[in-house]
């Protein structure tokens, strides 16, 4: 071997990064985790992905989440590393930019010394523009409003209006508060002074749809799918405050857009079933109504189409369900979100997307905001009337209720029970 040859192979050897420390292992690691865990990633995939980062880092490591913290334990080893953080977000475009730095390390084209610095990077990524979010939510809210059985212009317009405004409004709040309650609140209420101001001028016959449709696009469907998927996998605490977060924002929404319209001096009237939409029509809104849920999840453009695939073929099952086959509306919903689950699922593994966040935007349409803000409305009466308060208005309430309950529940099967049938017989790499 010659000289410069020996030269060269010295100069390789002397500059060859030196592996990570167990501390700094661990720090990767935990970041790892809770960018994860902090944007709605599963929680089952957010200990399988930093268990995996561990190992390809060197070290053997042991996640622990909670609500409120994230440990990572070193295995055989004293040293933990415990990181405040709560599963309140959800952004597709950094759960993915994460997936593929932990991919990258895990085969060797990212160096390990540099994986630190590259999460922080992915964790930084902005969601989704001001204006893109803006539009999308009064595209979405009015597509759930054709959904529900509102096709005339101006109840349209004035559906899209309240909801383009409180998202303006939330993206403004952004800037002050963290607080996760406070948004859904403002935005609720707004949709709620905007149905008032609707009634007392006379214009729309769709009230109640011009009210609560803006209010539809508030509602926390992954907080809910991932709160049953951790009871399922017996993740019980953890389970059990993210299904409680999810019910109070749920209140906070029906509570927000009832007191905007009673602060104006409306009454709102429980609203009355419609016909059903063309299968078309039906279909199409579906679709407008996935992509804007894709936006509100920071959602890449170039993997929109995915999911809003899947709901409208979702969407067109329901359909035929109920109008053809005359099935109810909980076997409707159990049907469609099962086929989306089974569509979904091998899509997210394979794209690195937080299932719960994906599949509930295909299947937001399907949510009983219908009989939710019907129930809700329909306590406030009682509370008004009192004791002489018909039997058919404790009748409507408790009916409205109880298929909010078990549309919910419905879905909330369909959609986990194949994700959890996937991760059994195809578990995630290793």
């Amino acid at each position: 071997m010659d000289r410069a040859t020996q030269l060269t192979n010295l100069k390789s050897e002397t500059t060859r990064p030196e592996p990570l420390t167990c501390k700094a292992a661990l720090e990767t690691t935990a970041l790892a985790a809770t960018l994860l865990f902090a944007h709605g990633q599963t929680t089952e995939r957010t200990v399988t992905a930093a268990e995996r980062l561990g190992r390809a880092l060197g070290v053997t490591v042991k996640v622990l989440p909670y609500w409120g913290e994230l440990t990572v334990e070193l295995d055989g080893a004293p040293v933990s590393r415990i990181v405040p953080t709560k599963p309140l977000g959800v952004d597709m475009g950094r759960v993915l930019a994460v997936m593929t730095v932990l991919d990258q390390v895990c085969h060797g084209t990212l160096p390990a010394e540099t994986a630190q610095s590259a999460l922080t990077s992915a964790g930084r990524l902005p969601p989704a523009s001001t204006p893109r979010f803006t539009l999308f939510a009064a595209i979405g809210a009015a597509s759930l409003g054709v959904i529900f059985g509102v096709l005339d212009a101006t109840s349209l317009l004035l559906i899209a209006a309240s909801a383009a405004i409180g998202a303006l409004v939330r993206r403004w709040l952004s800037r002050f508060s963290n607080d996760p309650l406070i948004q859904p609140l403002c935005a609720a209420s707004i949709a709620g002074i905007v149905a008032a101001a609707a009634s007392r001028f006379q214009l729309s016959g769709a009230i109640a749809l011009v009210g609560f449709c803006p209010c539809m696009v508030l509602v926390p469907g992954p907080h809910i799918l991932n709160g049953a998927i951790d009871l399922a996998r017996t993740r019980i605490a953890l389970g059990i405050v993210r299904l409680a977060h999810a019910g109070v924002i749920v209140l906070l929404i029906c509570a927000g857009g009832l007191f905007g319209f009673t602060a104006v001096g409306a009454n709102l009237a429980i609203a009355g079933s419609s016909p059903p939409v063309p299968l078309v029509i039906d279909v199409i809104a579906a679709g407008c109504a996935v992509a804007s849920f894709g936006t509100f999840f920071s959602m890449p453009w170039r993997l929109l189409a995915l999911p809003i695939a899947a709901g409208m073929l979702a969407h067109a099952a329901r359909w035929a369900l109920i109008s053809v086959v005359g099935t109810n509306a909980a076997t409707g919903a159990l049907v469609a979100c099962m086929l989306v689950s089974v569509l979904v699922t091998p899509i997210a593994d394979r794209l690195h997307l937080p299932f719960a966040a994906l599949a509930f935007s295909a299947v937001v349409s399907l949510m009983p905001g219908f009989f939710l803000f019907n129930a809700a409305t329909g306590l406030v009466e009682l509370v008004s009337i009192g004791p002489s308060a018909p039997v058919a208005l404790l009748t409507s309430i408790a009916t409205n209720g109880a298929t909010a309950f078990l549309i919910i529940m419905a879905m909330t099967f369909g959609l986990i029970l194949p994700r959890m049938l996937f991760e059994r017989v195809l578990p995630a790499p290793a």
